[in-house]
């Protein structure tokens, strides 16, 4: 990844309860990837983790700086994870955007992110505020698949549309930026989020959201008693693609649950629910990407935020392998 990372991974650590599979954790299975050209897929499917260290999103949407330290925070809490099966899992390093040049650090992610996705990977990005989202679907909709003709769809569990027509991008824009990007290569913008909180969208944004054709679930019917509602929400968006991204934003879940983030939830949607639709992204066969954002260690409580984001990233590793 010469020349796209800008800080090269460092080796993971974590608790050693000694040889065997039987002990086995993250921070023992994953591996650097440092090479330009990515291993060619093989069996189990190859993860490959990448950092999005930036905070010029959030600050540019008036939020909480501080989720530039999110991809440290989510490693540190992935590595003593156990592991019942067998995972291929990278870590090629991070993007980082440390001069105010969102754009150009938005770039740089969506070549690594198509680069691995071309050779067969599976791109985890840790984020960083929201922004990540618009350079992670950059490398997808460059990707040798989406340039065939593949039909991309857009997964986003968040309390925010992210829709904002501001003209300066940050983190509230990113999806609008995917629409106008599908737009002018002619393709359908396919976007669905769950987890939508009313008072947390302006009218504005619900009349752009239906405009664009958005599907969305409200936060409020989300609950464990409404699996079945998510379920069909989840495999009807599912079966209008074919490559589908993932993206969680942390402020989905309650903020006793996810204290830190940028801007925590009233009500938020259990973090069972979206558990389960990790699962059911995980298992469909259609995931191609997936990243998560707006993890704040620095407004974090006993790295509970951390800890629950790296539970439902475990989950769709696995699940997936």
């Amino acid at each position: 990844m010469t020349g796209l990372v800008d800080v090269t991974p460092e080796p993971w650590s974590g608790r050693d309860d000694g040889p065997g599979a039987e002990h086995v954790r993250w921070h023992h299975v994953v591996r650097p990837l440092v090479a330009d050209d990515p291993p060619a897929a093989d069996s189990p499917a190859p993860t490959t983790i990448v950092g999005f260290a930036s905070d010029e999103g959030v600050r540019r949407n008036k939020g909480r700086t501080g989720a530039a330290t999110g991809p440290g925070a989510l490693r540190r809490a992935l590595a003593p994870m156990a592991l019942s099966g067998p995972i291929n899992v990278f870590d090629a390093g991070d993007v980082a955007v440390t001069d105010g040049e969102l754009e150009a650090g938005q770039e740089r992610l969506g070549r690594v992110v198509g680069t691995l996705l071309d050779a067969g990977h599976l791109p985890l990005v840790l984020g960083g505020g929201h922004a990540v989202a618009y350079g992670s679907f950059l490398g997808l909709a460059r990707s040798r698949a989406a340039q065939a003709g593949a039909r991309l769809g857009v997964l986003n569990l968040d309390a925010h549309f992210d829709l904002r027509p501001d003209p300066v991008p940050s983190s509230g824009t990113p999806f609008r930026q995917i629409a106008e990007h599908e737009r002018a290569r002619g393709a359908q913008f396919r976007y669905a989020v769950l987890g939508i909180s009313q008072p947390s969208n302006t009218r504005v944004l619900f009349d752009t959201a239906d405009a664009l054709g958005v599907r969305y679930l409200f936060d409020d019917a989300c609950s464990v008693a409404d699996f079945a509602v998510v379920d069909r929400f989840v495999d009807a968006f599912l079966d209008d693609v074919d490559l589908l991204y993932l993206t969680i934003d942390l402020d989905v879940l309650p903020a006793a649950v996810a204290p830190g983030v940028s801007a925590p939830a009233a009500y938020g949607v259990p973090v069972e629910t979206v558990q389960r639709v990790c699962d059911r992204v995980a298992r469909s066969g259609r995931l191609a990407l997936c990243d998560v954002a707006e993890l704040n260690p620095a407004l974090d409580i006993d790295g509970r935020t951390a800890r629950t984001a790296a539970r439902l990233l475990h989950r769709i590793v696995t699940a997936r392998a």
